[in-house]
């Protein structure tokens, strides 16, 4: 029996599609990696019961936070995007974090660097909070790894092609890292690790291309992420809003699952892959239910293109990125990004390769 709610939450299911296609959904994903990094901060003295954990959030991670809080009797302070709503700005308080939200913004790139200029302004004023850095803190890693060993049991995990948004990296990082280990340090699994981005974020170069509509918040960047590993990644795909919402769409008509924008942009990633290499499992990620995106994506769900009618555009580099959708060999490439990660936080984790 859980002790807390947050411990369900965190539980994600497996879902068959169909044959070769998994959906591994989650009802908030973050909280997976929330709870393993609270529960590791207070176990290694990092931090005390009572003390004041901080942190920026386009909003699953949040509320991720608040409910980490919440079990280990901390006290939570978010500065959130613009894209926080009042459903979770309700749940924020009633769970007892503080949230500062920032000003409505039509540039999703400056709204999350002003964010990251806040947490530095909070700092400077209360030294004695403890900054969570969900973006550089590999710490966030640790709680995927009970996931990579359902996921082992249920699928086998040879021949498994894992597709999610790339975000913060976490999420996707640390599974393909732990499925890889292979089961019990035998020989490692053939795993591997597709990327998916928006237009316009740094992450994998493709700040050069703007979407016409919207960044999908979560699954990008417009600051470098110490978090993201790009030597894990075999394959990106770069996918518009437009195409991610037809996407999400066919997900709930076809298969009634109901998940947020990034999923839907995964699970048209997956079928690509799924359908390039058929002796392959795809499994792609749902990090989110669709309920916040009633209004921006379902109710649109006239305008949808058939997913048929959609193809990636196979590039060679990022200056051939083109809308709606791109795709790109990585081939597990490391990036001056990823080389130096560990440096833009002297408190990472030692566990893992700066390799």
């Amino acid at each position: 029996m859980d002790q807390h709610i947050a411990e369900a939450i965190g539980r994600p299911d497996l879902i068959r599609l169909d044959d070769r296609l998994v959906c591994l959904r989650f009802e908030t994903m973050k909280v997976v990696s929330a709870l393993a990094a609270v529960r590791h901060l207070l176990d290694t003295g990092v931090v005390r019961r009572g003390d004041t954990l901080l942190d920026s959030s386009s909003g699953i991670y949040a509320y991720a936070l608040a409910l980490a809080c919440h079990r280990h009797g901390m006290r939570c302070h978010i500065v959130g995007s613009t894209t926080v709503d009042h459903t979770l700005r309700t749940q924020l308080a009633v769970l007892g974090a503080t949230l500062e939200q920032m000003e409505p913004c039509s540039d999703l790139k400056l709204d999350q660097k002003r964010r990251v200029e806040r947490i530095h302004e909070i700092l400077a004023a209360h030294p004695e909070y403890h900054w969570m850095r969900q973006y550089h803190d590999d710490i966030h890693y640790l709680g995927y790894r009970a996931i990579a060993d359902r996921v082992r049991e249920a699928t086998g995990a040879d021949g498994l092609t894992v597709v999610g948004g790339v975000g913060s990296g976490a999420s996707t990082g640390a599974l393909a890292r732990y499925l890889r280990e292979g089961p019990d340090g035998r020989a490692p699994s053939d795993v591997e690790l597709v990327g998916v981005q928006p237009y316009g974020s740094v992450t994998f170069g493709a700040e050069h291309v703007s979407d016409p509509e919207i960044i999908i918040a979560g699954i990008g960047s417009s600051i470098p992420f110490g978090n993201v590993a790009h030597e894990l990644y075999d394959t990106l795909h770069w996918i518009s809003f437009a195409a991610a919402l037809a996407g999400s769409v066919d997900l709930l008509r076809r298969h009634a699952v109901f998940a947020g924008l990034s999923t839907g942009a995964a699970y048209l990633a997956a079928r690509h892959e799924r359908e390039r290499a058929p002796e392959r499992t795809a499994l792609f990620i749902a990090a989110d239910t669709g309920h916040r995106y009633v209004d921006t994506v379902f109710a649109r769900h006239t305008e949808a293109a058939p997913l048929a009618a959609l193809t990636p555009q196979d590039i060679q580099n990022q200056g051939e990125l083109t809308l709606p959708w791109s795709r790109m060999h990585w081939n597990r490439t490391p990036t001056a990004t990823a080389v130096g990660r560990a440096s833009i936080d002297s408190g990472s984790a030692s566990w893992r390769s700066t390799s």
